[in-house]
């Protein structure tokens, strides 16, 4: 009886050790020891919470986020079918085309990742566009590291402009009945602001790279694309985007998308199915069991009472409890929270447009502060190129403290 007794009281605290080591391994990729990337570090951690008992099988499942790991899979389809066409290689040209300076080429990273992210997910954004980056960075022979900082960070200060942005927007829409314009009209200035301190503290960060030079553009080629599948790719893209912004739910939208591109007489579906990142889905499914873990335990509840006085003294510590949960315990589970809140402020709008803006802008805090970085990550990965966390908190705790005085002194 003293030993079950024991072994309650000792859980919640075995499990915060657990998600802590599993989070602190996620953030420099690696485990002292083991041969362990970062999705064999979310497995090991899943395995040992289910294995003290810190989450049922049951609970494991159901704190899965099936509609991202969709939502991944498909625009995963989708990815493979535009780089078999030479889709990425032809934008990569046209990039060189436009951008005529270091400079110049960060901007247009900078710009094309925030306005996508406003009209578009953010993770769908980074996940078709971190190869286009690599492609066109690698071909200049430019260090690719801060365009991927550059991408990751605008499509998490675009995404915030809109509900359609980013999940924990599409959460605060339905909840607040914010009609999408108004929510728009409020946070549009804070994401273009925030666009413009994503560059300039790049540039001021990466001085060596964007210096006054030009950029050496590589010996012109000719770029081979396979115009049916191309033709057809951006037929159906263009028809998912379409149902995006017709209210159709993102992951249906994209699952179907993905679904009609599979159904092909030229392509092999074998071929698709070689570039689908899967140890990715993999790495997110084992990312969803970890941070469930803290609820199933109660540590978030325990939490989110500790801080709740602070959140009722006003808008900006409501927005500061925001960012430090969305780091905790990322900005979903968050918002699920914080929601409660809400009701307490005489201004709900602004309470739910604070919480939009904050649980957002959080995310570019560090390397695993959100899906989008994380995708970036592992993308560039694959192709050779680390982002240390490091490197990313040079330019994330900058970009993260300005953009949030922004948001802070406009909403």
């Amino acid at each position: 009886m003293l030993s079950s007794l024991w072994w309650t009281t000792t859980l919640p605290w075995i499990t915060a050790l657990i998600v802590a080591a599993t989070i602190g391994g996620i953030a420099v990729g690696r485990w002292p020891v083991l041969r362990a990337d970062r999705t064999t570090i979310t497995l090991l951690g899943s395995a040992l919470l289910l294995a003290i008992g810190a989450l049922s099988l049951e609970e494991a499942f159901a704190g899965l986020d099936l509609e991202t790991i969709l939502l991944l899979f498909s625009m995963m389809v989708l990815n493979a079918c535009l780089f078999l066409a030479g889709f990425f290689r032809l934008i990569g040209t046209r990039i060189v085309q436009l951008a005529r300076s270091p400079r110049t080429l960060l901007a247009v990273v900078v710009l094309a990742g925030g306005v996508l992210s406003a009209l578009f997910l953010n993770d769908t954004v980074v996940l078709m566009f971190t190869p286009v980056v690599l492609e066109t960075t690698l071909a200049l022979r430019r260090n690719p590291v801060p365009y991927l900082l550059a991408l990751a960070l605008s499509a998490n200060v675009g995404s915030t402009a809109t509900i359609t942005g980013n999940p924990q927007n599409m959460i605060i829409g339905s909840l607040s009945q914010i009609p999408y314009g108004q929510f728009a009209l409020a946070l549009a200035p804070t994401a273009l602001i925030g666009l413009g301190i994503c560059w300039l503290v790049i540039v001021l960060v990466y001085r060596d790279e964007f210096g006054r030079a030009r950029l050496e553009l590589p010996p012109g080629e000719r770029v081979r694309v396979f115009r049916p599948l191309l033709l057809k790719t951006a037929l159906v893209v263009g028809l998912m985007l379409a149902a995006f912004l017709v209210g159709v739910p993102v992951p249906l939208a994209a699952f179907l998308a993905a679904a009609a591109m599979l159904a092909t007489r030229r392509l092999r579906p074998e071929r698709i199915y070689k570039l689908i990142d899967w140890s990715l889905l993999v790495f997110f499914a084992g990312l969803f069991v970890v941070t469930h873990s803290l609820e199933t335990q109660g540590l978030a509840d325990q939490l989110f009472a500790l801080l709740a006085p602070l959140a009722n003294s006003g808008l900006v510590p409501f927005g500061l409890i925001a960012v430090v949960l969305s780091n905790l315990i990322s900005n979903v589970p968050a918002v699920l929270l914080l929601q409660g809140l809400v009701p307490a402020f005489a201004d709900q709008e602004r309470a739910w447009l604070m919480l939009a803006a904050a649980s957002t802008l959080a995310g570019n805090l560090t390397l695993v502060g959100s899906v989008a970085n994380l995708i970036v990550a592992e993308l560039a990965l694959r192709w050779g190129v680390r982002i240390t966390f490091r490197a990313y908190l040079r330019v994330g705790v900058p970009v993260t403290v300005l953009t949030l005085l922004v948001a802070f002194l406009l909403v």
